[in-house]
């Protein structure tokens, strides 16, 4: 993939808003608000021939109007005018556009077919790289570019995120906003009608301030690249996907969204799976997830110790952690001995660590900071209830204090859950969010967002082919099986052919045999000594049942 030619398109020095407006609430209003309130110091150059100032900026006619060659322009105009308007920026030497507008898809007949096509022809002609259509549009907060209609412009922060559904950016912005995450990219892909997911997931793996990166996936389109991309990002930084369309109706349903088929969910599974990505499914685990991964804490295992002033509570996250297949860390019998020293003799004398509904903050600390010593705990989850006799806000300041005084390496992962819907736990979640700390408003959630934790840590760990295991692949046997299948302008492997490509890569299969008369078929069936079946092979018939085969 070639990604040296997005420099326009995310680090423009000049935008042109084609289709900027004056009227409330119509898309071009919104879009140049966003565009000069959110703290771009390049050159903003509104075009509209009906407004002769939008916003109190100069507004130009026409694109011959324009002062300088936008790097990047934006198209908030009827879907018919786009490509005449593309092609008068193209001659001009724009490289770089985000359509906004839809109305290039099946879902305007063959009209729409048309005008998607003359967009990209001429898009092809003046090598210019396209965001969309149909799409929210894009933002760049450490450029303080808000290219979009979106409602909120995000903090400056370190995740990616590139989604296919506009109603999904909008709604993790808002997340996003109050829980003080921030972003060095948001992309509304839209249809994809030029740059797609490979391409994104690439430029954000080579991003340096791009920490983490997620997706929100309806269909690829070029499975090849994405693959190639995922599987180099999921070794560099977490990748995170939620990909709707798991049932029959989802996908259908994704389909008429995106205009391009889902294809089936088990193979989006493998694939992800393979290529050390974390799958979510829905927007809760999307949620809870980038609560944690977005932290950027390096897990180093999977055993965990709940500390927690109400054994009910405890009692819950352990179930959850359980339920989820996590691993409860067993505390080493100094821990306990240096625990009994500190704590009530009614302490739970065990994990979870109950430390007893009327803990202060000292409380806390001291038992935080022993557990953090216990080289069986990988990550501790630190659970609050509410109560009249401490202030949330107070063991929240004990335990972050203790956690960041241990400056030994590597330390476990903190994670907090603090409980209840009033100012006083919002202030102890806010103080965590501050500092970079996962929290949450259930024991629940957290034990969620913690799994999905270890399980990316577990699949980036599956994701690496050892050289050894290279080294028992049979490449030439497969080349040469897909080879000869090409020659033959074969739609479809045959059964047998593509039975030795999963042998070929030590997958194991069903033992099989060719054979063409029923002498070959008794002699081979005597070799098998358990159940068989004996099967039509046929280049003209690929469905065998249809046919009684």
């Amino acid at each position: 993939m070639n990604i040296e030619n997005l420099q326009p398109l995310f680090k423009p020095n000049s935008v042109a808003l084609i289709g900027a407006s004056n009227r409330s609430n119509s898309i071009g209003s919104v879009v140049i608000k966003n565009l000069l309130q959110s703290g771009f110091h390049g050159c903003i150059m509104p075009v509209n021939p009906k407004s002769p100032s939008i916003e109190g900026v100069l507004c130009y006619k026409d694109i011959n109007s324009l002062p300088m060659t936008p790097d990047l322009a934006i198209f908030c105009i009827p879907a018919p005018g786009v490509a005449s308007v593309l092609a008068e920026l193209g001659k001009k030497g724009t490289r770089a556009a985000v359509i906004i507008s839809a109305g290039f898809g099946s879902g305007e007949g063959e009209e729409g077919l048309r005008r998607r096509k003359e967009v990209i022809d001429v898009a092809k002609q003046y090598g210019i790289r396209l965001i969309g259509p149909n799409c929210v549009g894009l933002l760049i907060p450490p450029i303080g570019l808000n290219a979009s209609f979106a409602h909120v412009t995000p903090d400056k922060g370190d995740i990616g995120f590139v989604s296919q559904s506009g109603a999904v950016v909008t709604a993790v912005l808002d997340w996003a906003k109050s829980k003080h995450i921030g972003f060095t990219h948001v992309l509304s892909m839209g249809d994809m009608i030029d740059f797609d997911f490979g391409e994104a997931i690439e430029y954000l793996t080579k991003d340096p301030e791009t920490k983490t990166i997620i997706l929100y996936i309806e269909a690829i389109t070029n499975a090849r690249n994405f693959i190639a991309a995922a599987r180099a990002a999921s070794l560099i930084k977490p990748v995170i996907v939620l990909k709707p369309g798991r049932s029959e109706e989802g996908a259908k349903a994704a389909a008429s969204h995106t205009g391009s088929l889902a294809g089936s969910d088990d193979v989006y599974d493998a694939v992800f799976q393979r290529c050390g990505l974390l799958r979510v499914y829905d927007m809760n685990e999307l949620f809870d997830t980038m609560e944690t991964l977005a932290r950027n804490q390096e897990l180093w295992g999977d055993r965990l110790c709940i500390l927690t002033n109400g054994g009910g509570i405890g009692v819950l996250a352990t179930d959850k952690l359980i339920e989820l297949g996590g691993t409860l860390a067993q505390l080493q019998d100094k821990t306990i001995a240096r625990l009994n020293e500190v704590l009530p003799t009614t302490w739970s004398h065990g994990n979870p660590v109950d430390i007893i509904g009327d803990a202060p903050g000292e409380r806390y600390a001291n038992a935080f900071r022993i557990i953090m010593e216990d080289t069986n705990v990988d990550a501790i989850l630190v659970l609050n209830c509410p109560v009249a006799i401490v202030p949330s806000i107070e063991p929240a300041e004990a335990i972050l204090n203790a956690y960041k005084a241990n400056n030994r390496h590597p330390k476990p992962i903190l994670i907090a859950a603090w409980l209840g819907e009033g100012a006083p736990a919002e202030e102890a979640r806010q103080l965590f969010a501050v500092n970079d700390i996962p929290s949450y408003t259930t024991p629940e959630s957290a034990i969620s967002g913690f799994k999905r934790m270890v399980e990316y840590y577990y699949n980036r760990k599956k994701s690496l082919v050892s050289q050894a295991e290279h080294q028992k692949f049979h490449y030439q046997e497969s080349h040469d099986i897909l080879q000869k299948a090409i020659a033959n302008k074969q739609d479809w492997l045959t059964e047998i052919e593509a039975k030795n490509i999963l042998k070929a890569y030590n997958i194991p299969i069903v033992e099989t045999f060719e054979v063409k008369t029923p002498e070959e078929a008794y002699k081979e069936a005597k070799k098998l000594k358990s159940k068989m079946v004996l099967k039509i092979l046929s280049p003209d018939i690929t469905h065998k049942s249809d046919s009684g085969g």
